[in-house]
């Protein structure tokens, strides 16, 4: 190896260094690693190979670049070969059934990695091995990597795309044969069959023969035909949308979204949404934003509003750059723009959907025993206040979508409906052809329900004060602090588990606020079961503590899987009927006051506030 005298001194990652050059057929990034070689630049070394990504039920997400701690051409591989493998062994039919992959349209120039490339590189892995691919043609929403799965009766599927990260990262994300993302234990058995096939198969590194084998298939056309065609069975109100006169503008901030928000409309009958044009082309660089996230609310919406003004337009829908989610704001009488959060657009949207629902079953009011929402257990409780006043069913799941679509498919295999799903974080599912978030259905569903308002001369605003006037104010407060000291996070979580210095002793008041019950995923502990057994799945590799109090409010803390965070997600909950806002609003703010102070101890412990 050239001179390795620099690095001579770590046998591991010399050995790690050395077995990358071997396996690597990129031009780009073994140059980049012979030069950090040549240069004796350990640190930066240490960097690309301290470790291997950790392949999780949300698959990888990483920085593109060389290196086995990166996304590029040979972690892919090795990743793919790791699934195929995994595959292999749990489908005897997998050459008849075959997986799709799709992507979106990120890419790092420097190391020659990008989406597209990283998708033909899988297709070659599993063309390698006799296994029929669905390879898209052109980038895609990642909702439609399941909804193909689902479609076509496939083992699995996989979808190239870090989603709304920054500009550097890139993910891969898989689905198993029910259209749902994995969830364990497919994740730990993935991974143990990565670190047994690293070495690259004879044609792996072969895109030029895959992509034009003839296992290869393009299900573009048909997948797009299909989609647009399933999504309609939730267009309840043709009429009225023809006829509307409201005015939406649209973002896919950089992303893949425009050409496929634009088709749903047109699925709708809505007239097509104004598009900004300085965000409608995909660009890996996202150059008109910091942060690819409408999550984060104005900054990424500027050049909409902007656009809104320009056009007359009250409503900007925003999808992030993959299309899985979608963010709402709407213009107040003031002038002013109000970014719905997604607590908010979860009530708006279920009630939208069980209205629908209820207008097509009018005449079976036993149908409504059978129907189902779900919601992940940090998102705002008001589901389950509608669900009680209206008869249906409502279920909490762990965060996160794959929770929540693999259940969704449980209950659709014992013959129930299951008609919304969301989640705070801007994640909805309308449509039970896709078990994901899927933001391309939400903004046409959007559309229509924003179109259907105006004839009643109400808004979104208007509407979800109706809702919590109706089924009881649910006013949420969501932060989160920085810390990228574990040691710190979990003594500061150790703490509220052994209050008075015993196991499973935790406070039984913050501040001036009684708890009147606890749940602690991490442990399993749950004080409202008669075994203080928890029911919801348990998970010792991250921290979660949810606290109910006395007063209506819920509080929960926990560590975030991909980002150096303790997040802390609040609500209150008020009965139908008391609306004095401003009193809910101090009161939830002095509980969040509380819970800063005396749970998480800022000063003490050096965390970080989130950037204003």
């Amino acid at each position: 190896m050239e001179n390795g005298s620099s690095i001579a001194g770590d046998s591991e990652l010399q050995q790690a260094v050395r077995q990358w050059l071997q396996f690597d057929k990129n031009p780009k990034t073994v140059s980049m690693v012979q030069d950090l070689v040549k240069e004796g630049a350990v640190e930066a070394l240490k960097k690309c190979f301290s470790s291997r990504m950790e392949f999780g039920t949300a698959g990888l997400r990483a920085a593109m670049g060389p290196g086995t701690c990166c996304m590029n051409d040979l972690t892919i591989i090795q990743t793919t070969q790791g699934f195929c493998s995994y595959l292999e062994d749990s489908f005897d039919n997998i050459k008849e059934r075959g997986v799709v992959i799709g992507y979106d349209a990120r890419a790092h120039p420097p190391s020659g990695g990008g989406s597209k490339r990283f998708a033909s590189l899988a297709a070659a892995v599993f063309i390698s091995r006799g296994v029929p691919v669905h390879l898209f043609s052109d980038i895609t929403p990642t909702p439609f990597v399941p909804f193909t799965v689902s479609q076509l009766g496939l083992c699995a599927g996989i979808m190239v795309t870090a989603s709304h990260n920054p500009k550097q990262d890139n993910g891969y994300k898989v689905y198993w044969e029910n259209g749902a993302q994995i969830i364990s234990p497919h994740d730990k058995g993935i991974a143990k069959a990565i670190e047994e096939n690293l070495e690259p198969w004879p044609k792996s590194w072969s895109t030029e023969e895959a992509l034009k084998s003839p296992l290869l298939k393009d299900p573009y056309q048909d997948i797009h035909t299909q989609y647009f065609k399933a999504i309609q069975k939730h267009c309840h109100h043709r009429d009225i949308n023809k006829s509307s006169e409201v005015k939406i503008v649209h973002t896919s901030v950089h992303g893949v979204g425009h050409t496929f928000v634009q088709s749903a409309f047109q699925a709708f009958d809505l007239h097509p949404p104004y598009a900004v044009e300085e965000q409608k082309d995909p660009d890996p660089e996202f150059p008109t934003v910091k942060y690819p996230n409408p999550e984060e609310g104005e900054g990424v919406l500027t050049l909409s509003f902007a656009l809104a003004d320009r056009e007359g337009a009250a409503f900007v829908l925003a999808n992030d750059p993959d299309a899985d989610r979608l963010a709402i704001a709407e213009k107040q009488e003031s002038g002013k723009w109000r970014v719905f959060t997604g607590n908010e657009l979860g009530a708006l949207l279920g009630w939208w959907m069980f209205r629908c629902w209820k207008e097509q079953n009018s005449d079976d009011a036993a149908e409504v025993k059978n129907l189902y929402m779900l919601a992940s257990t940090v998102s705002s409780k008001i589901l389950r206040a509608i669900a009680l006043k209206e008869g249906f069913h409502f279920e909490e799941t762990l965060t996160g979508f794959k929770w929540m679509g693999n259940r969704a498919k449980d209950l659709l295999d014992q013959g129930k409906t299951v008609v919304f799903a969301f989640e705070e974080a801007i994640g909805y599912m309308c449509s039970p052809s896709v078990l994901d978030k899927d933001g391309v259905s939400a903004a046409a569903i959007a559309g229509e329900m924003i179109s259907y308002l105006a004839t009643k001369s109400s808004s979104l605003s208007q509407q979800v004060t109706n809702i919590y006037e109706e089924y009881g104010y649910h006013i949420s407060k969501n932060s989160y602090f920085i810390c990228h000291d574990q040691d710190v996070i979990r003594s500061l979580f150790e703490r509220l588990r052994t209050h008075s210095g015993q196991k499973d002793s935790y406070p039984t008041e913050c501040g001036r606020f009684a708890i009147s019950a606890v749940r602690d995923l991490t442990t399993g502990y749950d004080s409202n079961q008669p075994s203080n057994k928890a029911v919801l799945p348990t998970s010792r590799s991250s921290q979660m503590i949810t606290f109910s109090f006395a007063n209506g409010g819920v509080a929960t803390m926990r560590t975030s899987g991909t980002e150096p965070k303790i997040k802390y997600y609040t609500e209150l909950c008020a009965a139908p009927g008391n609306s004095d806002v401003t009193h809910l609003k101090k009161e939830l703010d002095e509980l969040v006051d509380a819970i800063v102070e005396n749970f998480f101890e800022p000063e003490k412990n050096k965390l970080q506030p989130k950037p204003e």
